[in-house]
C-alpha cells in the first residue's frame, strides 16, 4: 500500500517500531535517540513536496516500509547529503538527483526477508517516479544491503576520483542515467 503526505502520520507508531527492530541491529545499531528521532522526523518529513510511504503489512503488523520525496532544487547540507556532494560533486548532485524521488528509508523486518518484500516497496514507491528517477544512498559499511541493492538492479554511481567516503549512492534501475 502506499499513502501520500501527512496521511503517513496515522501509522507513525508502527512505522517507529519497524524502524526500531531493523535499524538497532548491525550494521546500524542505532541507539534509542536516533530511533526516537525518526519518529519525530517523519513529522517534518511527510510536509515534503512529493513525500509517500509504502508499507508492507501482515496478520503481524508492518512488515516493512520505504519512505521518500522530491530532491529539493537546493541540496540538503544536513545528515548524509554532504558525503553524496563530496562523491559526486555539485554538477551530477544536479543532473542525478535533484528533482529527483529520493529513497530516504527503505526497513524491511528480519521476519519478512527474503520473501520479496524489499523488492516490491522499492517498485511500489518508485512507481511514479519522475521520468523514472529515483535515488537512494546507504552505508558503505552495510555490504549485504549493498549486495542487496545490486541484485534489486540498481546501479551504483561511481565516486570521483579520490572521493569515495561512508555512503554509496545507487540509481533506481530505471533511472535514464544509471
Amino acid at each position: 500500500m502506499i499513502c501520500y503526505g501527512p496521511a503517513v502520520l496515522d501509522l507513525s507508531d508502527e512505522l517507529a517500531d519497524a524502524y526500531s527492530e531493523v535499524f538497532s541491529a548491525p550494521p546500524w545499531n542505532e541507539g534509542e535517540e536516533t530511533i526516537r528521532q525518526f519518529a519525530l522526523r517523519l513529522q517534518a518529513d511527510s510536509r515534503r513536496t512529493g513525500f509517500r510511504t509504502a508499507f508492507a503489512q501482515s496478520a503481524t503488523g508492518i512488515d516493512g516500509f520505504a519512505t521518500g520525496w522530491l530532491t529539493p532544487r537546493t541540496f540538503p547540507r544536513d545528515r548524509a547529503y554532504g558525503q553524496v556532494t563530496a562523491q559526486l560533486g555539485r554538477q551530477r548532485v544536479r543532473e542525478l538527483l535533484i528533482g529527483a524521488l529520493e529513497i530516504d528509508e527503505l526497513a524491511v523486518r528480519p521476519h519478512a526477508r527474503g520473501t520479496g518484500t524489499g523488492r516490491a516497496l522499492l517498485a511500489e514507491i518508485t512507481a511514479d517516479a519522475p521520468d523514472d528517477r529515483a535515488w537512494l544512498l546507504t552505508a558503505r559499511v552495510a555490504t549485504d544491503t549493498v549486495a542487496t541493492y545490486r541484485r534489486l538492479g540498481w546501479h551504483e554511481v561511481t565516486p570521483l576520483p579520490d572521493t569515495q567516503n561512508g555512503v554509496v549512492v545507487f540509481l533506481a534501475p530505471n533511472h535514464p542515467s544509471a
